[in-house]
């Protein structure tokens, strides 16, 4: 820093250019620092079933790097607010995580303390707050690998090496990408139209926020009651969706690993359009029919679990089921279902003519006006 000093007065300048040269050869290692932070969370994110928006890291950038270099002290000036770049500076190496909800952002916290040695956490919201200043609400992290990790020759170099994890939702991550068009930065100086403004987006942030983390839980709220009531056999009560349908076919036919979950969105359409509204009429329609005997019928092996469910809904409506499915406009499915129901027959399946309550009364006078 001597060098630096000249009558008295430090040259910024040199420092700056001193402190680039150094960051240039240390940034790829910054680098590869932050993906490995990066990496961590995300395995540790997954094996925790916590789901994110997206997980983001890099190394500072050189510019912003040198600009933040040549920031002065606040309380001198005439020094630099940091002296040793490459140590003073805690964000070099840095990740982000953006959530969904608020509510994740407490399931990231317990990971992130779990997986790294925190240094310091802040809360950027109550920063802001106190120094009456406008930006986005969010939770940053400073951390180094933990023992275990740098003691393994693979992460040894990044040892003593800091990272900022930032933690925020999707709505303020928002607010921070436009931010940087934002000329106003303290209340002190805004005008107070713009002020009011302002007032009013944080505030709407703040409530969409919680309005989506209300949305969440009443979701988990009436799944968890979907699949209470099926395991009560309250059929009657549950109408059909497609965590309620996999309940239900987990309880019904065995669980099986293999099924995605647009597969149980598809079939929760496809039973709405036939005409089902519960899982009582469901249960009514399928009951007498074995699942496993009819895939052997067919296939001569067990198929998945919604293959052998839409075989128990054929055989328990018979050519109903074609008539009222919404691919039934189609020939090729009005032909493969159709050769279906004569195995069927042909093995001794009592094929049935299950319909649904409106549905007979929409025959009923289709029949009578005809």
């Amino acid at each position: 820093m001597a060098e630096t000093q000249l009558h008295g007065i430090f040259d910024f300048e040199q420092h700056r250019v001193r402190a680039i040269g150094d960051y240039q050869k240390a940034r790829p290692l910054y680098d590869e620092f932050a993906r490995v932070v990066r990496n961590v969370l995300s395995e540790a994110l997954k094996a925790n079933g916590i789901k994110v928006h997206s997980i983001e890291a890099r190394a500072k950038t050189i510019e912003s790097f040198a600009n933040k270099v040549s920031t002065p002290s606040m309380e001198d000036p005439n020094k630099p607010k940091y002296p040793n770049p490459l140590s003073d500076i805690t964000d070099l190496a840095g990740a982000r995580v953006i959530t969904f909800f608020p509510r994740t952002q407490e399931q990231i916290d317990t990971t992130i303390k779990a997986e790294f040695d925190v240094i310091e956490i802040s809360d950027k919201s109550e920063i802001l707050f106190k120094q009456e200043k406008f930006g986005y609400a969010s939770v940053h992290y400073l951390v180094r690998l933990t023992q275990n990790r740098t003691s393994l020759l693979e992460y040894a170099r990044f040892k003593n090496l800091v990272a900022e994890i930032q933690v925020r939702t999707i709505l303020q991550h928002a607010w921070a990408e436009i931010e940087h068009d934002i000329q106003y930065k303290s209340a002190d100086i805004i005008p107070a139209i713009i002020h009011r403004r302002f007032m009013a987006l944080a505030g709407m942030l703040e409530i969409a926020d919680r309005e989506f983390q209300a949305v969440q839980d009443e979701d988990e709220r009436l799944r968890r009651e979907a699949r209470e009531l099926v395991r009560e056999g309250r059929l009657d009560e549950v109408k059909i969706t497609p965590d309620a349908l996999k309940a239900y076919l987990d309880s019904k036919l065995g669980p099986d690993g293999r099924m995605t979950d647009f597969s149980y969105y598809l079939t929760a359409d496809q039973l709405r359009e036939i005409g089902f509204t519960d899982f009582k009429q469901i249960d009514e329609c399928i009951s007498r029919y074995n699942d496993d005997q009819l895939s052997r019928i067919l296939w001569g092996s067990r198929q998945g679990q919604i293959s052998r469910f839409e075989y128990q809904l054929l055989a328990g409506m018979g050519d109903n089921y074609i008539k009222h499915h919404p691919w039934g406009i189609n020939q090729w499915f009005v032909d493969a279902r159709q050769r279906d129901l004569k195995e069927f027959r042909q093995a001794g399946i009592q094929v049935g003519t299950y319909l649904l309550p409106g549905k007979r009364k929409t025959e009923q006078s289709t029949s009578v006006d005809g």
